[in-house]
């Protein structure tokens, strides 16, 4: 356990896997996609996990907002973010 999420712990925030948890299948779903593709854009995540690309960006909104997720610019094409699982896998 890092000391990020100890202090989350102490605090009484869920972090990882069991912040997931709590969040709506599409942002499970979205997590559990990323777990097995280290990076990939919204559009790439929409076209693996047949979700409309709206509700991939809720999902995505949610994940970054439980610190499970990185986004960061592409450098191939900085219109487009990278997103990245932050916690380790099972």
């Amino acid at each position: 356990m890092s000391t990020s999420e100890a202090i989350a712990a102490e605090a009484g925030e869920q972090t990882g896997w069991d912040a997931v948890r709590e969040l709506p299948p599409s942002a499970k779903l979205v997590a559990k996609v990323l777990e097995y593709n280290e990076t990939l854009t919204q559009s790439q995540l929409a076209e693996e996990t047949l979700l409309p690309p709206r509700t991939v960006r809720y999902a995505l909104n949610r994940l970054e907002e439980e610190g499970v997720v990185e986004s960061r610019f592409s450098f191939s094409d900085a219109r487009k973010r990278l997103y990245t699982l932050t916690i380790e896998s099972r």
